[in-house]
C-alpha cells in the first residue's frame, strides 16, 4: 500500500480503508470492470478501468475483467477482443481473472427458479409495450399485471417451457414480484428474463432465454465474490434492485455497490447510441476516428496511455457531476509527450530557398539532438543541401515591427544549422512568391559569433532529401461544450474539425515510423503516425496536440 499515499484520496478509498480496518469481507478487496461487448470503450470507460484496477493494486486485491454478455443480438466477439486490447494498451492486466456473465447462465437460471419457488417471480404474458404502460410514471403508481398472481406451480411450468423454446419471442417474460407502487420505477416488477432465439457468441444455441442486465450483473458480482462494486451515478437508482436480487437468492457473495460521477468531457459525446449514429451516418471515419473520445480514437490520434491514466487520476472521484474541459486532457497529453517525444522537423507550407553561395552538389550531414533535454535519447542526422524548404509564414516581404523571422535583407538562423540572409525574392506572373535566394555565413554552423545578433530561428528540410507526407489536423468535434444535451447534436458538428495537408515535407531519417509513436515537429506541435492510413511509401501523421493550448482566452 505504499503507492496509496501518492494517489488522490476520495470517498471510495476511504470506504475501502475503513472496510479493511473493520475486517469487512475478511479484509479482501475484489473489484471488477464489467463492460458489455456491444461497442468500443470510450474515455468514461477509461476512468472506470483506471479506478477499478488501481484500487485493487493499491490495496493488495484483485480486479476481475468480466464481459457482461447477456444480449446476443447486439454483442460480438469482435467487440470483446477490442475491449481486451484497449485495457492492455491502457496499462492493466487481469491475469487469469477473465470472466463472462455467460459463464453463469445455468446458475442465473437456477436463481430464477428459486425466486419463483419463493413467490418472488412470475411469468407474465403482457407485451413489453403493455409492461411499460402498466409501469406508471414518477407521479402515477403502476398497475399490477393480471398474470401477477399465477400459482408457483404454473410459473415453474411456464418458465421451464420458456427455457425449452415453446414460446415465441415477446410472448412471455419472467418478472420479479416486488412493488408496483414503489417510488423507484426500477422496482416495479422488473423483467428478469426474456425470450431471444439468437445465437450467443460463446454459448451458441444452448439458451433461448437470456437474463436482463440488472439481474445478471448483480448476481454475477455476487458469484465472483466482488467486495466493492463501483459504477457511475446513472446506476444509483438501480442499486435497490441490485440489492434485492442478492438478498432474495441463495447466492453467497454480498457485494455493495458504490456510485461515482461519470467522466463528462467537453465538446464530445460518449453515449454509445450517439457514437453509433455518428459512425453509421458517416459524420466520422469510424469508431477509431481521432476526433472521437473512444479509446480507439484517442490511440489513433496519438494520445499516450500514460497521459490518459494521469488524466483519469487528475479528475478525481466524487459524486458531483461536472464537465471536464477537453484542454485538461490535452494538457496531460502535452506534458507526457514533452519529455518522451523525439524531435524532428516538418514543413507544412513549403517555400523553396536556394542558397546561392552553397555548392550545388554538396550535402552535409548535420548532427542534432533527438531530444534537447534528454541526451540519453541520442543524436539524429539531418542532411543539409543547397535547396531547402522553409515555412511560407516564416518569410514576410514587408515585415511588421515584431516579426523576427526571414525578410528581404534580414538574417535568420536555420535550426541546428547556418545563419542565412535573404537577398532576392522570386515571384511568378501572378505576383506570388515562389522562392527565395539567400546566402549563408559559413562561420555560423553550430555557433553564434560574438557581435552577431540573430533573433529568429526557423525550421527547414532539404528539398532533395525530404520525404513527402500528409498531415492531418484534428480539432474539437463539436462547437459547443455539451452537445449531448441537444436533441439533434449533429447540428453543432464542427465543420473544420479535420483539415488535411497533403504536400508537407519531413526529415528523411526519422526513427522507424511506428504507429502511435509520438514526435514533436519543432515549432508545430506533437504528431504521430496514423495507425490505419499510413504506409511506408505514404506516411500520414495526425497532430496529437499543439505546443500550447490554443483554446485559452
Amino acid at each position: 500500500m505504499t503507492e496509496v499515499a501518492t494517489k488522490r484520496t476520495n470517498f471510495i478509498r476511504q470506504i475501502i480503508e475503513e472496510d479493511i480496518k473493520q475486517n469487512k469481507h475478511g479484509g479482501k478487496v475484489i473489484t471488477r470492470f464489467p463492460p458489455e461487448p456491444n461497442g468500443f470503450l470510450h474515455v468514461g470507460h477509461a476512468k472506470s478501468i483506471c479506478l477499478n484496477f488501481s484500487l485493487a493494486k493499491d490495496y493488495d486485491g484483485i480486479c476481475h475483467f468480466r464481459l457482461d454478455d447477456t444480449n446476443p443480438e447486439k454483442e460480438e466477439q469482435f467487440y470483446a477482443d477490442a475491449i481486451a486490447e484497449d485495457i492492455k494498451w491502457l496499462g492493466f492486466d487481469w491475469g487469469d481473472q477473465l470472466f463472462h456473465a455467460s459463464d453463469y447462465f445455468q446458475q442465473l437460471c437456477d436463481f430464477a427458479v428459486e425466486l419463483i419457488k419463493t413467490g418472488k417471480a412470475y411469468v407474465d404474458d403482457l407485451t413489453l409495450e403493455q409492461i411499460r404502460e402498466f409501469r406508471g410514471t414518477l407521479q402515477i403508481p403502476g398497475k399490477e399485471s393480471p398474470y401477477r398472481n399465477r400459482s408457483i406451480e404454473e410459473n415453474l411450468n411456464l418458465f421451464e417451457r420458456m427455457k425449452n423454446g415453446e414460446f415465441k419471442e415477446g410472448e412471455k417474460v419472467l418478472r420479479a414480484k416486488i412493488d408496483m407502487a414503489s417510488p423507484n420505477i426500477n422496482m416495479r416488477d422488473p423483467v428478469l428474463y426474456r425470450i431471444r432465439f439468437a445465437t450467443h457468441q460463446r454459448s451458441g444455441d444452448k439458451w433461448c432465454i437470456y437474463p436482463m442486465y440488472d439481474y445478471a450483473h448483480s448476481l454475477s458480482d455476487a458469484i465472483e465474490d466482488i467486495t466493492h462494486s463501483i459504477c457511475t451515478l446513472e446506476f444509483q437508482d438501480h442499486r435497490p434492485l441490485y440489492d434485492w436480487c442478492i438478498a432474495n437468492t441463495s447466492v453467497k457473495g454480498k457485494p455493495h455497490q458504490y456510485e461515482f460521477s461519470r467522466l463528462n468531457l467537453s465538446h464530445t459525446i460518449t453515449s454509445k447510441r450517439k457514437l453509433k449514429q455518428l459512425v453509421d451516418e458517416k459524420y466520422v471515419e469510424g469508431w477509431d476516428d481521432p476526433r472521437l473520445a473512444t479509446i480507439r480514437g484517442m490511440r489513433r490520434r496519438g494520445f499516450p496511455a500514460a497521459a490518459l491514466r494521469n488524466f483519469c487520476e487528475m479528475t478525481g472521484v466524487s459524486k458531483s457531476e461536472s464537465v471536464i474541459d477537453m484542454s485538461v486532457l490535452e494538457e496531460c497529453v502535452r506534458n507526457e509527450l514533452n519529455h518522451s517525444a523525439p524531435r524532428a522537423m516538418c514543413v507544412l507550407h513549403p517555400l523553396k530557398v536556394i542558397i546561392k553561395n552553397y555548392p550545388d552538389n554538396k550535402t552535409e550531414l548535420l548532427e542534432m539532438s533527438v531530444h534537447p533535454q534528454n541526451e540519453s535519447m541520442g543524436k539524429r542526422i539531418v542532411p543539409f543541401a543547397r535547396e531547402i524548404y522553409i515555412e511560407h509564414e516564416d518569410f514576410m516581404e514587408q515585415p511588421s515591427k515584431d516579426f523576427i523571422r526571414l525578410a528581404p535583407g534580414r538574417e535568420v538562423r536555420l535550426r541546428g544549422s547556418y545563419v542565412i540572409k535573404c537577398e532576392d525574392v522570386i515571384k511568378n506572373s501572378a505576383g506570388e512568391i515562389t522562392e527565395l535566394h539567400c546566402t549563408l555565413d559559413p562561420n555560423t554552423l553550430g555557433k553564434n559569433p560574438e557581435g552577431r545578433k540573430v533573433k529568429g530561428v526557423i525550421h527547414w528540410v532539404s528539398c532533395k532529401h525530404a520525404r513527402k507526407a500528409e498531415i492531418r489536423f484534428y480539432d474539437r468535434l463539436f462547437t459547443i461544450e455539451n452537445p449531448g444535451a441537444l436533441d439533434d447534436f449533429t447540428q453543432v458538428l464542427n465543420s473544420t474539425s479535420l483539415q488535411v495537408l497533403q504536400n508537407c515535407f519531413i526529415e528523411p531519417n526519422l526513427p522507424a515510423l511506428k504507429p502511435e509513436l509520438g514526435f514533436q515537429f519543432e515549432r508545430l506541435g506533437y504528431f504521430c503516425v496514423d495507425n490505419q492510413l499510413s504506409t511506408e511509401d505514404n506516411p500520414i501523421f495526425n497532430r496529437v496536440v499543439s505546443l500550447r493550448d490554443t483554446w485559452k482566452n
